[in-house]
């Protein structure tokens, strides 16, 4: 029963990489806020840029990617060990075995982004550190979302919009690129996970009063 001890080291080891409050722990470091308390709430790099600045954004950017990054490196050298291969079921292909190991960690990191035991589980949308994950799991398709969330954000210069398009994008690219079940089906519910999680802002693109980059959510309700 050694498999289960493994899953359950993958699942709480995932969620606490995912659960890293970057953003917050960016507020409170650099000017002593909750930045929960500002702009839309969110401990995203969106949030981070609108009330701490570029620099700060883009750190906290880049670490949660990081976060899913190393959710996934993380389960692949566990699985890599010879003392934790043999723990595998008999009669399931080795590599099978793995490919749902690593949408078990994909998702609890995706998870602890949102949810963070540290900070109430409050968290972000999880869009950089699913972008993470997908680099992690198939960098051609991480790579085809990142350059889908780009494009769109370059014409209607949305962030909310581009993240729900690349979410939309890597289900579809996970499928033309012939990857595992698993990771089709982990897209799925990941991707339409961070949808969710971006309610609000649909509300606001229908109403027309959603933030376009750079701009603060009264200047976008004044426009």
């Amino acid at each position: 029963m050694l498999w289960i001890a493994y899953g359950l080291l993958v699942i709480v080891v995932s969620y606490l990489f995912g659960s890293i409050p970057t953003g917050y722990l960016a507020g409170r470091i650099l000017k002593g806020i909750d930045i929960r308390e500002h702009g839309s709430k969110s401990i995203g790099a969106t949030n981070v840029l609108r009330t701490l600045g570029k620099v700060p954004a883009l750190v906290v950017l880049w670490v949660d990617v990081l976060k899913g990054v190393t959710a996934i490196l993380f389960t692949r050298w566990l699985y890599s060990l010879p003392t934790v291969a043999v723990t595998i079921p008999n009669g399931i292909v080795a590599q099978t075995w793995i490919d749902w190991a690593v949408t078990l960690a994909a998702l609890m990191a995706i998870l602890g982004h949102s949810r963070s035991v540290w900070i109430r589980f409050t968290g972000g949308k999880s869009a950089a550190t699913g972008l993470g994950v997908l680099l992690t799991m198939c960098w051609q398709v991480g790579l085809g979302a990142g350059i889908v969330f780009g494009l769109v954000l370059a014409i209607f210069r949305i962030v909310s919009l581009s993240s729900i398009s690349a979410a939309i994008a890597a289900i579809a690219l996970m499928w033309i690129f012939w990857q595992p079940l698993a990771y089709q089906l982990m897209t799925i519910a990941g991707g339409l996970y961070v949808i969710w999680r971006h309610q609000a802002n649909i509300q606001r693109l229908i109403a027309g009063t959603e933030p376009r980059l750079g701009q603060t959510h009264q200047e976008s309700q004044q426009s």
